[in-house]
């Protein structure tokens, strides 16, 4: 894929960029007034870098984002830019006269962002007519939506096809940097699983179970594998319909499960062995027991991949995640974390450390380590 730095002659140009502001916003009432705070901002700055060198080189920049399934409004990240830079937030249909002309006369020290791109049936749809509407608002194509890079919609692949498209320098990084694990890598190598929703997690361990030197699992998924081994679990979250499948991965020799978790039961919490869950708790953590050893294995290893909370995080369950991320934080080991609460919690602890990368995506994560790529990556090819 070509670099946004190998655009020639941007002067004058009008650069479509696909960002990824899909960003957590809550509603704040402030008397009668009610206010909208964005309580991570990490991808919106990450696209700050792109911005700022096509201003630099003279092009006019429009922004093209979406923010949940297309009902809700991009204006809360329109007035978060404008600390930035001037902002033009467009509202009007990409398709009117009005839009158009709002673009042509804008300055071109202007940021210009369009209303959420999935109000649009044709963006999620990938039509070829929509994303010629799209294209016709501008001479050059930029991704850098990396965490979007894995869905197949007008505004990422159908729009590479009608302008030159480029890569922005968010989507070179991830790309860059998630590709140092699929080749030959630093060893020992520790791949550290946790999460939910063990179908989006098959692929990876069927990858990494046989690059990684130890896999481990935490997290919601671990509920199936103790499971699966004959342990009770009691009222935790297991995904069914993969027995078969966890079955064959307890044979390797590499994956490995905690040794204790934390439990409720009845109105408290405790440790316990795995063998000592009740039908009535629901695992929350993993254990103190578990915690030391996987200290231990990531102060040895050269290499740490990491995706999703080893705990129920958003019920607070947060202790074996900050605990892992402080000694990744401390240790020279190289890191490469998965967005998401994993990443909130290393860039509190451990922000700007040059050993350590934290991807904004997250299923786009989870599909490029899988796969090696992305369609949105494979459209600028």
């Amino acid at each position: 894929m070509k670099s946004i730095k190998s655009i020639p002659g941007l002067k004058g140009k009008t650069v479509l960029v696909r960002v990824d502001y899909n960003v957590p916003i809550k509603e704040v009432k402030n008397g009668k007034k009610v206010l909208y705070k964005i309580l991570d901002t990490r991808r919106i700055e990450s696209s700050f870098k792109t911005i700022d060198f096509l201003l630099k080189k003279k092009a006019k920049v429009v922004l093209i984002a979406h923010l949940g399934k297309g009902e809700e409004s991009l204006q809360p990240v329109a007035l978060y830019l404008k600390k930035y830079y001037d902002m033009l937030f467009i509202t009007d249909d990409i398709a009117s006269n009005s839009c158009k002309d709002a673009i042509t006369n804008a300055q071109q020290s202007t940021v210009i962002l369009l209303e959420n791109i999935r109000r649009y049936p044709g963006e999620e749809k990938n039509s070829t007519s929509f994303a010629k509407a799209l294209a016709s608002l501008g001479d050059i194509y930029v991704n850098d939506g990396f965490s979007v890079s894995h869905r197949a919609h007008a505004s990422i692949v159908g729009i590479a096809k009608l302008l030159p498209p480029y890569a922005g320098f968010q989507l070179e990084t991830e790309a860059k940097e998630l590709s140092k694990v699929l080749g030959i890598v630093k060893r020992p190598f520790l791949f550290l699983l946790g999460g939910a929703k063990f179908e989006t997690k098959v692929p990876l361990i069927r990858r990494f179970i046989k690059t990684a030197d130890e896999v481990v699992i935490g997290g919601a998924i671990l509920n199936s594998f103790y499971k699966v081994s004959g342990f009770e679990v009691g009222k935790s979250v297991v995904d069914d319909g993969f027995d078969g499948q966890i079955k064959r991965l307890l044979t390797e020799k590499n994956l490995l499960l905690p040794v204790d978790v934390v439990v409720i039961r009845g109105l408290k919490t405790r440790t316990v062995l795995p063998y000592e869950v009740e039908v009535n708790d629901v695992i929350v953590d993993i254990g103190p027991q578990s915690i030391d050893l996987l200290q231990k294995k990531i102060s040895k290893a050269k290499l740490v991949v990491w995706n999703g909370p080893l705990g129920w995080y958003e019920k607070g369950f947060t202790k074996a995640t900050v605990a892992i991320a402080k000694v990744i934080a401390t240790s020279p080991v190289h890191a490469i974390i998965g967005g998401g609460d994993t990443g909130a919690v290393i860039e509190k602890i451990a922000k700007n450390k040059k050993n350590i990368f934290v991807s904004t995506g997250g299923g786009a994560t989870l599909d490029f380590l899988a796969t090696g790529t992305l369609p949105g990556i494979e459209a600028l090819r």
